[in-house]
């Protein structure tokens, strides 16, 4: 459609991840339980990871252009992000930290955003007094809280968008980089 703003290859090369989870499926599938000598049902385990390497290199050939000629504007972004709603589920995974029950803390949570909306008014320009009128447990500073970088580098488990991870995530992919550069360069 003409007023569509996606990208397509990211979607489409999202779209192929399924194919090749699929392939993986069926090449466990067709190992298991294998006892400890050749079985003709080996003959089957080529096809899915040909069609596997095959995708998974189709799809990097067409994502690596997509990438050194994509342009971020990181101020549209910024704005997009800063929108408090992003932000209401760090409200009830906050109370269920305090011992506050998902069910409920989603229901104050929806209730808290109710309320902000009816008075057209955004998350983080709530007072905590005003907070505190939802649950005893709401003390925290609405102006802070409902940020979106205060968010980020809360996530800081394996795999989450804290800064350190993200950092620590690149210098090992440069790494691998590297190390796989020099053993093509190599030869091995």
């Amino acid at each position: 459609m003409p007023q569509k703003k996606n990208p397509d290859v990211p979607e489409l090369v999202r779209g192929k991840s399924g194919r090749v989870v699929g392939s993986l499926v069926s090449l466990l599938v067709t190992v298991k339980g294998l006892p400890l000598s050749y079985n003709r049902d080996m003959q089957e385990d080529k096809e899915p990871v040909f069609d596997a390497v095959e995708t998974v290199g189709a799809c990097l050939g067409i994502l690596a252009p997509t990438v050194q000629s994509m342009r971020v504007k990181a101020e549209a972004m910024a704005q997009a992000a800063a929108d408090p709603l992003l932000i209401a589920t760090d409200l009830a995974e906050y109370l269920v930290g305090r011992g506050v029950a998902f069910r409920d803390a989603h229901g104050i949570v929806g209730r808290v955003v109710a309320h902000a909306r009816a008075q057209g008014r955004t998350l983080d320009t709530l007072t905590q007094s005003e907070l505190l009128e939802f649950h005893p447990d709401l003390e925290i500073e609405p102006s802070t809280f409902f940020s979106a970088e205060r968010s980020l580098e809360a996530r800081t488990l394996v795999g989450g968008p804290a800064r350190k991870n993200v950092e620590s995530e690149v210098e090992r992919a440069l790494a691998l980089h590297a190390r796989l550069a020099t053993q093509l360069e190599e030869g091995e």
